[in-house]
């Protein structure tokens, strides 16, 4: 049916486009320009008598998507299997060829690439001319040309000479205009001319440039994926799996019909419900901390965060997030910290636990990480104690027809290839020899995101599991929500060509529910995604076991392949118009490493058969296992799920479920619902040193009563709270929180856990204050950057102490204690006392007092020691 454009009027000029042109797919985004090369038309005439202009891609069908859909299918005249059984062809015939010279002539052999290499006078062979590149970066190019990808070559000056014919026609000539007008579109001069002639130098520095940039992404592409052939094998599996979701099969690099043949509800230890069993495996995690390691997918792009320097403007990776206080990424290492820290009190032995950190330069990711870490003096563990090793981008691709997105010439929208590579990467990186050296035999993976996942017994519960039980990979999971964006753990059993059965746990990703094919008889789609629990990203894995599979030499070292493209990939070029594209690129998921941890039985058999695996699961209350902070909450948007706002109430939820159980009275936290429009019924943040088990922290608190719309925060390990009644806020910030720096024999600052530690005991105390401005505008209560009215503070310097009994303690207050010192605050007449002296220099290290750890069973005890 017939629509009617508006009218563009600049300029006294005058164009209207007729209802019944033919239009690049990406015309519904409100842009002129093809995906391939935004400004690459060709401009055709119509009737000479209409003012109306006729755009059309050059060398390619144009459509016009009639509604909204996930997947678009492919351009007319395009077909995926002649283009796949094409590269296939060319990718063997590379495998077979050891030297650079023969791959050459494999690829010169190519008719495309003949084409586009004969072709002289083109700007892109101009500019490899003032080159002089090697024969690999040739390779490299050619691959690109071969694969189909050709515009992405495409130059500057290839452009103009496309516009100085386009002259020849007077509404070209005036579509020229249209686009100098909308790139300069706020500008107050005479715009430049698009169809200039000449490229001044700045231009073609810019472009070399942008080329550099592109063989570099080129050759880490080539190095990383030869495991399936290189750039070659990169869009050949691209295509399969467009190939694949066109006809409904799906984009998860997974064959349903030849491999499922059952799939099932995995049953796992509970640890909300198993307390007894839970005490003991976190037991076993704390006495098996030396020989663990951590490790922190944080290459991904997070888009949906949205997260950007206030200052620069610059875009920033999920790990810069100001949550609480803190980075997000300062929030990991305190969570680690605080397990540390747990193992010294019990054992008395400093153990630092290797941490090794994937990122990418998407955002700047890696820079910001390795600057922040630096800033902070490696969070006082020195240097060696952490590897970042860097994950490569991928070139986005048009779920049309698999061709690469380009924002202007050579250079290609790139995203992270997912968290899935981080097992080969890592191998390619030597992190698995790196942790060997170190002693560590199992390694706890968890992403920055997830705020809640070091909550109580889980982490420490979920390792220690996998290294009594000698398991290659454990997922700690929960029950599910209904319509998140997070895939689900089932338990797979198949029957495998040798006649055996294979069982395993896996995952399925939320991508696929729609598309997933499952036989009679087994459990619904929508089943699927509320009776099966979350997969969370929290793993357990054997590093000697990761190892094997990231080094071998074939596809397997990139589990689960996924191409998404329910999400549109949105990118500006370099006109400045912003494009939202239907496609994807090829990502690894990092958990599906379980599909190749599956145990053999002869016959089918299903019943308790889960000790048996090589894969195991936990379960732990949804609140204490995830909640992330992955999307910035819109105006108006009436969800919380998944935003900072959300995952600070589950936060907040978790202080109740805690602090409820010391005796102490405290409001519980409603449902989300209650609070799109207000801050959380109060503030409580806890540093994990005080624990981080909860059974230790409920030893550390007892009686008294939190109001509602109080805040507390306690920066402090060794700690006591009896009796205390808080209505308004009160903050204990300790210098030392768990120790104090020393210099090692290295020259670099090491935290003793232990050493010279503030201290802080509070017994029979009242706090009254006006505590918190609820109402303030300003109040960003996840950041907890929040305003005051009053609020009582201590403030630790160095190993200074602080006490307070038998006292109320009524409006603004702030006590400063110097390192060296300690103060008592006691009941005045009137108002209050303070006594300060010096700490006796026999207890300057130790303190006057202090929390002796005992294990007692499967339980830790706690006894106040007073010196």
């Amino acid at each position: 049916m017939a629509r009617t454009t508006p009218n563009l009027h600049q300029n006294n000029l005058l164009l209207s486009f007729n209802s019944k042109t033919s239009l690049s797919p990406f015309s519904a985004h409100k842009t002129f320009y093809s995906k391939r090369f935004p400004g690459f038309l060709s401009f055709s005439d119509t009737s000479s008598s209409s003012s109306s202009l006729s755009l059309t891609p050059s060398c390619y069908g144009a459509r016009i998507p009639t509604a909204p859909m996930e997947y678009l299918p492919p351009a007319p005249g395009f077909d995926f299997q002649k283009e796949i059984t094409r590269l296939r062809r060319i990718r063997s015939r590379l495998s077979e060829s050891k030297m650079l010279e023969d791959k050459l002539r494999v690829i010169d052999g190519d008719a495309r690439v003949r084409q586009f290499f004969s072709y002289r006078k083109s700007g892109f062979y101009s500019l490899l001319a003032s080159l002089n590149l090697g024969s690999y970066d040739l390779f490299l190019l050619k691959c690109v040309v071969a694969a189909g990808q050709e515009h992405v070559l495409a130059s500057t000056l290839d452009l103009v000479e496309r516009e100085v014919e386009s002259k020849k026609s007077y509404l070209k000539s005036a579509l020229h205009v249209l686009v100098d007008m909308i790139e300069n579109w706020d500008a107050n001069g005479i715009p430049e001319s698009l169809g200039k002639k000449n490229i001044d130098v700045a231009s073609k520095v810019e472009e070399i440039g942008a080329l550099r940039k592109l063989l570099q992404t080129l050759a880490d592409i080539e190095q990383f994926y030869d495991c399936i052939g290189g750039i070659i094998g990169y869009q050949v599996r691209v295509l399969e799996l467009l190939q694949k979701a066109a006809s409904g099969k799906g984009s998860q690099d997974i064959n349903v019909e030849c491999q499922f043949t059952k799939i099932y509800s995995p049953r796992g230890v509970d640890l909300y419900r198993d307390t007894e069993f839970a005490s003991e495996a976190a037991l076993w995690g704390i006495e098996s901390l030396p020989n663990l390691g951590e490790i922190y997918p944080l290459g991904g792009s997070a888009d949906r965060l949205g997260l950007v320097d206030c200052k620069t403007g610059e875009c920033l990776p999920a790990a810069m997030l100001p949550y609480c206080g803190r980075t997000l990424l300062e929030g990991l290492i305190r969570d680690l910290q605080a397990r540390e820290f747990l193992y010294f009190k019990i054992y008395g032995k400093q153990c630092i636990t290797p941490v090794a950190i994937m990122t990418s330069s998407a955002k700047n990711n890696h820079q910001h990480i390795a600057s922040l870490c630096e800033r902070l003096g490696w969070f006082g563990r020195s240097r060696s104690s952490f590897q970042l090793f860097e994950q490569p981008l991928v070139p986005a691709a048009s779920a049309e027809d698999g061709q690469w997105l380009v924002t202007k010439p050579f250079v290609l929208v790139c995203k992270p290839g997912g968290h899935g590579v981080i097992w080969k990467l890592a191998y390619d990186k030597g992190i698995f020899r790196w942790f060997f050296g170190r002693g560590r035999r199992g390694a706890t993976v968890r992403q920055v995101s997830n705020v809640v996942a070091a909550t109580d017994v889980t982490l420490l519960a979920l390792a220690g599991i996998g290294l009594r039980h000698q398991k290659k990979l454990g997922f700690a999971s929960c029950e599910r929500n209904f319509g998140a964006t997070e895939g689900i753990n089932v338990l797979i059993g198949k029957n495998n060509l040798d006649g055996k059965w294979a069982y395993g746990l896996s995952c399925i990703e939320y991508t696929e529910f729609d598309r997933f094919g499952i036989n009679d008889g087994h459990p619904s789609v929508a089943s699927l995604q509320t009776d099966f629990p979350a997969n969370t990203n929290i793993l357990y894995v054997d590093l000697a076991s990761a190892e094997k599979i990231g080094s071998s030499k074939n596809e397997t070292s990139l589990p689960g392949m996924v191409l998404n493209t329910k999400k549109p990939i949105v990118y500006v070029d370099h006109f400045g118009i912003r494009h939202s594209v239907s496609g994807g690129r090829l990502e690894c998921t990092m958990q599906s490493i379980a599909d190749c941890f599956f145990s053999t039985h002869s016959s089918r058999s299903f019943e308790g058969m889960e000790d048996d695996l090589h894969t195991y699961i936990v379960f732990n209350k949804r609140r204490r296992v995830t909640s992330s902070a992955k999307r910035k909450r819109r105006h108006g948007d009436k969800s919380l799920h998944q935003t900072p706002d959300g995952s600070l109430l589950d936060i907040m939820r978790n202080a109740f479920d805690l602090l409820s159980c010391c005796n102490i009275n405290i409001p519980e936290v409603e449902g989300n619902d209650k609070y799109i429009d207000s801050g959380p019924p109060f503030l409580i943040l806890l540093h994990p040193a005080l624990g981080p088990l909860w059974e230790v922290i409920r030893q550390k608190f007892r009686g008294g009563s939190i109001s509602k719309g109080s805040e507390l925060q306690i920066e402090a390990a060794e700690f006591l709270w009896r009796n205390v009644q808080l209505d308004g806020s009160m903050i204990i910030v300790a210098e030392n929180i768990m120790g104090s720096v020393k210099i090692d024999e290295n020259g670099e600052p090491i935290l003793q856990y232990g050493y010279r530690c503030g201290r802080c005991k509070l017994r029979n105390v009242k706090v009254e204050n006006k505590g918190i401005d609820w109402r303030a505008r300003e109040n960003i209560y996840w950041k907890h950057d929040v305003q005051r009215f009053e609020t009582f503070k201590v403030k630790l310097h160095g190993n200074a102490e602080f006490e307070a009994t038998d006292v109320f303690i009524q409006g603004n207050h702030l006590f400063e204690v110097p390192d060296g010192y300690k103060m008592k605050i006691s009941s005045g007449n009137p108002g209050l006392a303070v006594q300060l002296d010096p700490i006796e220099e026999k207890m300057v290290d130790s303190g006057s007092w202090f929390w002796n750890y005992k294990i007692k069973g499967s339980h830790i005890q706690l006894e106040l020691i007073e010196l």
